[in-house]
């Protein structure tokens, strides 16, 4: 092993920049990728949130940066400084991301990218400021430890790349996964052609249509009206304090709105197990965040307790499958209402429920549904479960790989 400055493996280290926002023109229509720091974290970035236009490109001194060039977050509240990605295309950044071309005769990017991943809080602890900000010095002179020929480096690489490729894999299924089951969802009891007696559409091949007056709308003959209330039981988290553990208590991770988004991590709070049975969350189940992020998600992030501002979604009469995608279906209401409400934490209430009215369909017709969604949602959590483990697996030995530990070959 060897220890080279960052700025020695670089053929250039610089930041980005942000276009005058006040100029259309340089925001109008735009097609070329634009990156901001919020996007960091996740291993490749793809595509970027927001695009400039050709005109800030030759206007501006912003500049592209090439593909399989570092990014790593200088500014950002929460977890987002010291975050680090691989550009996937030639794209722009904002002026709070630092951004590495690596020299490809000198090092290898995927192997500095782990590198790099092993160094996040000790980046951070480089901050500088009132508001804790590394800058483009901090990170030109930062010494990465690395094996002195490229063939080592990216043999080390490799091994830790052929995890995450699973893990994007994993990702990439659960997606499609998802994206058909709410398809076929959709096709059944949003558009109406769910199989007829004579497996034809409903709808489609002039299923009788009634009006229903509550909903305001026509629905299949024999459906009725219900609300979200009527069809789950939506359960409050609880504000955990009280039940902090004492030394060498068996613990549950609490589940917050940013575990919700992001899954635990080393930050995460702990709680005694003795908590309230109906707030303890198994993979599996149905969360419903009913502050500030306004989303439902399938759980698969382990067992935890679940905090107060997010729903534990159950029933006792009607499958997942069904309450789930209901759910889905009043999100964008949801965050309407909210935003409507002017809050510090835009929420909603339990009246809100109450008064989200659905069609329900009969019981057979949920049931025969749930029996073709119901495989899909448990690969989705089979698959999520694995890559846990995977990412449990890859993190035990990135920092064994770096400080050779353990030998690739």
């Amino acid at each position: 092993m060897t220890t080279k400055l960052l700025s020695e493996l670089s053929t250039n280290i610089s930041s980005g920049l942000t276009p005058l926002r006040s100029n259309p023109e340089f925001w109008d229509n735009g097609t070329i990728p634009w990156l901001k720091t919020e996007q960091l974290g996740e291993k490749y970035i793809y595509e970027t949130n927001e695009h400039i236009s050709k005109a800030a490109l030759d206007k501006t001194s912003i500049k592209l940066f090439p593909e399989n060039s570092l990014s790593i977050a200088m500014y950002g509240e929460g977890k987002t400084r010291g975050n680090i990605s691989i550009l996937k295309k030639a794209m722009a950044t904002n002026q709070a991301c630092c951004n590495v071309a690596i020299d490809p005769d000198k090092a290898d990017f995927e192997y500095v990218y782990y590198f790099l991943r092993t160094q996040y809080d000790e980046l951070r602890n480089l901050s500088s400021g009132v508001r804790k900000n590394l800058n483009s010095n901090d990170i030109k002179n930062y010494p990465i430890r690395l094996p002195e020929n490229l063939d080592g480096q990216k043999k080390i690489a490799n091994v830790l790349k052929a995890l995450d490729a699973k893990i994007e894999l994993n990702n990439r299924i659960n997606a499609e996964l998802e994206a058909m089951a709410k398809t076929l969802y959709d096709y059944w009891f949003v558009q109406f052609d769910f199989p007829d007696a004579n497996g034809k559409p409903y709808k489609t091949s002039g299923g009788k249509m009634v009006y229903n007056p509550t909903l305001k709308r026509e629905v299949p003959e024999g459906w009725s009206d219900v609300s979200l209330v009527d069809i789950a039981t939506f359960t409050n988290g609880i504000a955990c304090q009280k039940y902090y553990p004492s030394d060498g208590e068996e613990t549950y991770r609490v589940i917050k709105i940013r575990e919700f988004s992001s899954g635990f991590d080393e930050n995460s709070e702990s709680v005694r197990q003795s908590v309230p049975e109906k707030v303890i969350v198994h993979d599996g189940d149905i969360l419903f965040s009913w502050s500030a992020t306004l989303e439902v998600k399938l759980w698969t992030g382990g067992i935890g307790a679940l905090n107060q501002h997010i729903f534990k979604v159950t029933s006792k009469n009607y499958p997942k499958t069904f309450y789930y995608f209901e759910i889905l279906k009043y999100l964008e209401y949801f965050k309407m209402v909210a935003e409507l409400r002017k809050t510090t934490m835009g929420h909603i209430t339990k009246d809100h429920l109450v008064s989200s009215r659905i069609g329900l369909p009969p019981k057979n017709l949920i049931q025969e549904m749930d029996a073709k969604l119901s495989p899909a949602i448990k690969s989705v959590v089979g698959n999520s479960q694995q890559n846990l483990r995977l990412a449990k697996l890859r993190d035990w030995l990135l920092p064994m790989l770096m400080n050779g530990q353990v030998t690739a070959i």
